[in-house]
């Protein structure tokens, strides 16, 4: 018997690796809409018996910056459930400034210093050098990815972010909502660390899902998108009026580019990365901004605290977050305060989790 492929068998076949990579879409983002719940990423211990004679030293990117000082709070909390010595220092994205904390550091008898919320270790290799030399440990928390990326060798530690599941969630949210016929413009400023693995997992997830979708990248650094941001997705759009989507892999660049979108008179999304509160406040009050892929800033500061006692008492290091990565949208991004917070939403399932981790009840 001769088998003779119909023109709608055809069209069937063709069909199904789309239709498949828009169930898998949708998957993952019912798997990330849900709460956060808690997964230890370690074996407990007893934290206040081991940090009893220990104090760390936190040194943010810039306390001028709101999502560092989430961050930094974090810390101090942490460190206030278990009773050690924690000096969050003061900087103004300043490398004197980076200086001046560590040279404190290691003068003042720290044990370690966390260079926190992307201060890159890069910039200060004298500097960590003396430090570990002085016997003081350096790390960093949420600047490196926890899979493509190498942490480099000057660090004695790095509690790391899975900035390609963010990345792959929003690809995601894209191909579900339009049943994958995605026309996507996705923006980052190539110079930051995370960037990379978020460009590249946003725009893989759609190549590999939705083979048919298209997908434009710019790249605007951060000391220009206040110039350059706006007329670049405005001409873009211009330009296709096709595209449903513009991704920015920082959601801090929405504010520059909604006015694009209403100039060019386009229906496009945004759709971002941070939960930072006034961009999901614009959310709750506009209809531009559609998701954006938030983490508990407070629980990250906890996460890092932990890797960072679990390095000085001398444990398996743990070298990935365990802060998940939730969606807010229409649907529930009230739950994120009004005017929204750092970590409002997410529930306080950490709290506890990381108390019955360290042994406190």
């Amino acid at each position: 018997m001769k088998w003779t492929m119909t023109a709608a068998t055809a069209a069937i076949c063709l069909a199904t690796p789309a239709m498949a990579g828009v169930e898998d879409a949708k998957a993952l983002i019912a798997k990330h809409s849900q709460l956060p719940t808690f997964e230890a990423p370690g074996e407990p211990f007893d934290a206040r018996a081991c940090m009893k004679d220990k104090k760390i030293f936190v040194i943010p990117l810039t306390n001028a910056n709101p999502f560092n000082e989430a961050i930094s709070q974090g810390f101090r909390d942490a460190a206030e459930i278990v009773g050690f010595e924690l000096r969050d220092w003061e900087t103004q994205l300043d490398p004197a400034g980076w200086i001046q904390g560590i040279n404190t550091a290691v003068a003042e008898g720290y044990d370690l210093i966390d260079l926190q919320g992307g201060l890159p270790p890069e910039v200060l290799v004298p500097q960590i050098t003396e430090a570990q030399n002085a016997g003081v440990k350096v790390t960093t928390t949420h600047l490196y990815d926890a899979t493509t990326q190498e942490t480099p060798d000057i660090i004695d530690g790095a509690a790391n972010t899975d900035y390609v599941t963010v990345g792959e969630i929003i690809a995601a949210w894209a191909i579900a909502k339009t049943e994958g016929n995605v026309n996507a413009l996705v923006l980052g400023p190539d110079e930051i660390t995370p960037t990379a693995p978020l460009r590249d997992a946003i725009i893989g997830y759609l190549n590999e899902h939705c083979p048919d979708c298209k997908t434009t990248y710019i790249n605007v650094p951060v000391n220009e998108w206040a110039t350059k941001t706006q007329p670049a997705v405005q001409n873009a759009l211009l330009a296709d009026p096709s595209i449903n989507y513009v991704l920015p892999v920082y959601d801090s660049m929405s504010q520059f580019i909604v006015p694009a979108i209403q100039i060019a008179g386009s229906d496009a999304k945004i759709v971002s990365y941070n939960g930072t509160p006034f961009v999901l406040d614009m959310m709750r009050d506009g209809d531009i901004v559609e998701m954006n892929v938030g983490e508990s800033l407070g629980w990250v500061g906890m996460a890092g605290t932990d890797a960072d006692m679990r390095l000085l008492c001398g444990l398996e290091p743990v070298n990935k977050l365990n802060t998940p990565a939730y969606i807010f949208s229409d649907e529930n991004v009230e739950t994120a305060g009004n005017p929204a917070t750092f970590n409002d939403g997410y529930g306080d399932v950490h709290i506890e989790g990381f108390k019955k981790l360290w042994g406190i009840e």
